[in-house]
Formats: C-alpha cells, sequence, structure tokens
C-alpha cells in the first residue's frame, strides 16, 4: 500500500526574501511608489487649467537635470562673452569741452573780457566737425560759483541761434531768436558746483559743422551774489568707433534671430498651431519682434537726414519690451486657464502694459517733434511731462503686484501636478535672471534716482564703454534664443512625437497612430481628474 501523497504545497515552495534590512526597505518603497504613481492621475491638470496632454511636446519635458544647468551655463557664457566685448570696446560717446570766457567778446583796445558778462554772453560758438555717425549732438553747460555753503535752486532763460555750415562754408539758418520763445532751465547748485544743463539737442545731423549762439537771461543777480567764476560748455556726441560697432552687432543679433526664427518655424510647421503650447505660441510671437528690436533698418539713420529712422528704431524697441512684460503676465496666468478670452484674459493685462508703453510712445514722440521745432525745448518745463511721467510709474507698480500675484497663484496650484513643475521652474528662473540682469544694467546706465529722466533723448549721464550697449542686446536676444530651444518639440520617435498624454514616459502601443499623435475628439473634451459621476459638460 503506498504512503498518502504530501499536498501541502502542491508541488510549490516558498522562501522568504533573504539580503537583510536594505532589502526589506527597497521593497516598502517601491510599493509608496507605485501608490504614488496611482494617485498621480489624481493631481493632473483639471479641464480648466492648460493641458499638456493636447499640444506639442516640448524639449523642456525630457531634459536631464545636467541638461538644464547646461542651457544656464550656456546662457551665462553667452552673455558673459558680450559684455566682455562691450568693455573692450570704444566709449559710447566724445565729449569736447569749450571754455565758456574764452567765448565773451574782448573789450575794446585790450586782450581782457568783461567778467559781468559770463552771467548772460553772448556765447558764440562752433561744434566739432560731425558726422551721420556721430548720431546726435548735446550741448550741456556747467557753471561753478564761489558759493560757500548754500543749496540754490535757480530758474532762468536761454535764448537760441543755430546756424548750419554747407559745404560751400555758407551758413544755412536753422533756428532765429524769433522763431521761439526763450526756454527755461533750473540751475541746481550745492555750495561752489552747480549741476550740468542741456542747452539744446539735434537729433539728427545735417551738417558738418554748426555754428551756435547763446544768451543767458535772468542770471545777472545770481553772478552779483555768488560769483560764477567758471563756464564751461560741452559738445556730446555719439562715438563714430561706436556706432561702427553698434551697426555690426545689431546686424549680427539680426541674422542671428532671424536663423532661430526660421528653425523654430520649421521645427514646429508640421503640427497646427492649435496644438502648440502655450509658451510655443508666445516664443512664435516674441522671435519676429526680436527681429524688430533689431531693427533691420538701423542703416537707414545714417543714410536719410530725418528724424523719422531714429523715431521708429525707439518704437521697436518699445514694442518689443511691451509685449515681452504681456509674456510674462499672460504665461502664468494661461497656465492656469485654458479658456482665454479676450476681455477677462487678455484685456486687463493690455491695459497695464499699454498704461507703461503708451507713456513711453507719447514722451519719445513729443520729445522729437518739439525738438524739430526748437533744439533748445526741454520737456520738463511742462506741467503735462509729469502726468505722463506719474502715469508710467503707478502703473509700473500695478504691474509688479499683478505679476507676482499671478507668480503665487500659478505656484499654488501647478507645482504639484506632472510637467507644470518644471515648467514653473524654468520660466521663473530664466525671468528673474533677465529682470536681475537688466535691472543692474539700468542702474549702470542711468543711476538709481527713479525720478530721474530715462524716457526720451537726453545725455546727462557719462558713459566709459560700450558694455551697456552689447549687454542689453545680447541679454534680451539671448534669452528669446534659449526659450526657443528649450520650448521647440523635442526629437523622438513615432509613438512620442507630437501630441501625448501628461506623462510622455506611457506606453501608448495599444493607441492608433492618429489617437496617440492628435488625440480623439472624446478624449480632448475629458478632465483628466474627473470624477465618476462627471460628464462631459464639465
Amino acid at each position: 500500500m503506498m504512503p498518502p501523497a504530501d499536498t501541502t504545497n502542491l508541488g510549490y515552495a516558498y522562501q522568504l526574501p533573504s539580503g537583510g534590512l536594505s532589502v526589506k526597505i527597497r521593497n516598502v518603497l517601491s510599493q509608496f511608489s507605485d501608490i504614488f504613481s496611482e494617485f498621480d492621475k489624481y493631481i493632473a491638470p483639471a479641464y480648466h487649467h492648460d493641458r499638456c496632454e493636447r499640444s506639442v511636446q516640448m524639449r523642456l519635458y525630457s531634459m536631464h537635470k545636467r541638461e538644464f544647468v547646461l542651457i544656464f551655463v550656456l546662457f551665462f557664457v553667452c552673455l558673459g562673452f558680450t559684455i566682455f566685448i562691450g568693455l573692450a570696446g570704444p566709449p559710447i560717446t566724445q565729449t569736447t569741452s569749450i571754455d565758456g570766457i574764452s567765448l565773451l567778446p574782448k573789450l575794446n583796445n585790450s586782450n581782457m573780457v568783461s567778467r559781468k558778462d559770463i552771467a548772460t554772453g553772448p556765447f558764440i560758438m562752433k561744434t566739432p566737425k560731425l558726422s551721420t555717425y556721430n548720431q546726435q549732438m548735446w550741448l550741456i553747460a556747467k557753471l561753478k560759483t564761489e558759493n560757500t555753503g548754500e543749496t540754490i535752486d535757480k530758474e532762468f532763460d536761454i535764448c537760441l541761434t543755430i546756424s548750419g555750415l554747407t559745404e560751400e562754408h555758407k551758413p544755412a539758418t536753422i533756428l532765429t531768436d524769433r522763431d521761439h520763445k526763450n526756454r527755461s532751465r533750473h540751475l541746481h547748485c550745492d555750495k561752489q558746483l552747480c549741476d550740468e544743463f542741456i542747452v539744446m539737442h539735434l537729433g539728427y545731423l545735417d551738417y558738418t559743422h554748426y555754428i551756435i549762439n547763446v544768451i543767458f537771461y535772468d542770471l545777472e543777480a545770481f553772478h552779483s551774489r555768488y560769483n560764477i567764476k567758471e563756464l564751461t560748455f560741452y559738445f556730446k556726441t555719439y562715438n563714430p568707433d561706436f556706432t561702427q560697432i553698434e551697426v555690426w552687432f545689431r546686424l549680427i543679433f539680426l541674422v542671428g534671430a532671424f536663423s532661430i526664427t526660421w528653425w523654430y518655424y520649421h521645427t514646429l510647421k508640421k503640427y497646427p498651431v492649435h496644438c502648440w503650447a502655450f509658451e510655443q505660441k508666445w516664443v512664435g510671437v516674441l522671435l519676429p519682434l526680436l527681429m524688430t528690436f533689431n531693427n533691420p533698418i538701423f542703416p537707414m539713420i545714417f543714410l536719410v537726414s530725418s528724424w523719422l529712422p531714429g523715431m521708429l528704431d525707439a518704437i521697436f524697441q518699445a514694442t518689443f519690451l511691451a509685449v515681452l512684460f504681456l509674456f510674462w503676465l499672460s504665461i502664468y496666468h494661461g497656465l492656469r486657464q485654458n479658456e482665454r478670452y479676450f476681455h477677462t484674459f487678455y484685456f486687463p493685462k493690455f491695459f497695464i502694459v499699454s498704461m507703461m508703453y503708451f507713456p513711453t510712445l507719447i514722451l519719445s514722440t513729443w520729445q522729437k517733434i518739439s525738438e524739430l521745432r526748437d533744439p533748445g525745448y526741454d520737456h520738463t518745463t511742462e506741467a503735462n511731462f509729469y502726468v505722463v511721467k506719474a502715469f508710467f510709474y503707478i502703473f509700473g507698480v500695478v504691474y509688479l503686484i499683478y505679476l507676482g500675484y499671478l507668480i503665487l497663484k500659478a505656484y499654488s496650484e501647478l507645482r504639484s501636478m506632472p510637467f507644470f513643475g518644471v515648467r514653473l521652474k524654468f520660466l521663473t528662473l530664466l525671468m528673474i535672471v533677465v529682470l536681475t540682469i537688466g535691472g543692474i544694467i539700468t542702474a549702470s546706465k542711468f543711476g538709481v534716482d527713479v525720478l530721474e529722466d530715462n524716457f526720451v533723448a537726453q545725455l546727462g549721464t557719462h558713459y566709459t564703454n560700450s558694455s551697456q550697449f552689447m549687454s542689453f542686446y545680447g541679454l534680451l536676444n539671448i534669452y528669446v534664443y534659449t526659450m526657443a530651444y528649450v520650448y521647440s518639440p523635442s526629437n523622438k520617435n513615432g509613438h512620442d512625437l507630437g501630441i501625448t498624454k501628461d506623462n510622455p514616459a506611457f506606453s501608448m502601443i495599444n493607441d492608433s497612430d492618429e489617437d496617440v499623435i492628435y488625440g480623439s475628439d472624446e478624449e480632448s473634451r475629458r478632465p483628466l481628474n474627473r470624477g465618476h459621476n462627471d460628464d462631459d459638460s464639465d
């Protein structure tokens, strides 16, 4: 008789895992990882958020940490290279000084001049040799007194007559004393030194030489009390060597912007525009505007004796910066909002940015047109100037508050969602870099006083080299180039290309090619985090 079979194991054997505590911990962590992977679908974007699964997959999604580090390293290397070129370049301006006392009329039968005439003039002077590469010209005056300790703010008037010397060395009248009323100036003095003030400004140069006659009014009493002992005039123009560098590097930036724009649109041309991600659409707008910012018609300033090319250059720069500000507002709000109607989404942003954009254009246009009639025009004497300027600063503060609110709101809603976190981190980090470096450039170029006028063509600060120009243009160009690369479509194979699910690594082998690339109509309408009782109307 055969013994009964042992059926306790039924042919299977089980052995407890061996390997100690580390293996057990790994198994526990693996179980938690699986749980959180299942939980990801509950923190996916809601229907009112920008939907990752509906848009072209960006290169940003497939980049590793070392690639992010490399992107920022290259960003700073390229920016540092442009700054180094600027530091090694020539000064932006060149200055010629003239002693005002030497311009006073001589006394009869004597080489002496009347000291009392230093408060009135006339001061007749001939400009240095000029060319179109000098671009513009400022005449600046500076006084030194025997004042021992008082702070003085004196208002006085200036009268100008200007003539240009033709090629035949004949004077051509540009401005006579009957063409305009006397222009007022404010003289600010602290002890012996007085602040320099602009006597006149020519926005474009028609002649090689100019003859300028300057007369002061209402300074006689000031002179009798404080004794003006020195008066110096400065002719300040752009340095022709800097102008040549500006022309060449604007051309280089323009060619770079055109190449990047062509490449960017070429990589996206196989996808319908409505499938582009929100960032991709905005970069598609910024790239053509970057070409206008670099100004393809800039050489016309030296070929045409007109104020129009210079005016267009100012408009192009202001427009690009305004759209960049609008981009930052729209992108932080647009990631949280899928339905972007003009009256609720874009109009408030357009209004805030336009309240900074239009004052800049108004002041620039106002200055240009007024200087055409009178090169001695001073916009700061107009009461409306301070009203327009106040609009800029008020809405500048509103813009910063609104931008900060949108950033905080975006991080509070999206930072834990798949792929939204990396979009926010890259966008914010790069924006902070641009704003910080841009603020440093502005402070080094114009000073930190927010009341100082930087809206119009005024040259009251001293420049030492070309680094401000190179760093400013290099910063904005490299910034847009970097975004174009990071937001361009990633180079994947057929299944991963184009429009993906929320997790691009998710296997889509069982989907049809049409659903993989473009998504089915039913799914494109379905929220990712819908509940059991939700329907498509949500």
